[in-house]
């Protein structure tokens, strides 16, 4: 990618969300106190971190890939819902993720 091209493609990215912040300034008052958008906001983070997860945690390139990213995945999930302090699911992920690694070649 030329040096130009990759300028105006930042260029327009920064546009693009300046323009959209804009918009979402723009909305009357009275449209986002409503108790539904209330509510359908609240589920928009974990939305978008589940997706993230799931494109980090599932894929390789264009590719679908079950490996031990998938199994740190599962036990991170297990520790968090036994309510592990947050280093312990780390150090747990990220040795379950990498011993299936070892194992698998």
């Amino acid at each position: 990618m030329s040096g130009t091209l990759l300028w105006a493609t930042v260029v327009a990215g920064a546009l693009g969300c300046y323009l959209l912040k804009l918009a979402g300034l723009s909305v009357p008052a009275a449209w986002v106190e409503q108790p539904w958008v209330a509510r359908l906001v609240d589920f928009v983070p974990a939305a978008l971190l589940g997706a993230l997860v799931a494109v980090q945690g599932l894929t390789s390139g264009h590719d679908l890939v079950v490996d031990g990213r998938l199994v740190g995945l599962g036990v991170a999930a297990v520790a968090l819902a036994l309510r592990a302090p947050f280093i312990v699911v780390l150090l747990l992920a990220g040795a379950a993720g990498a011993l299936v690694e070892i194992l698998t070649g």
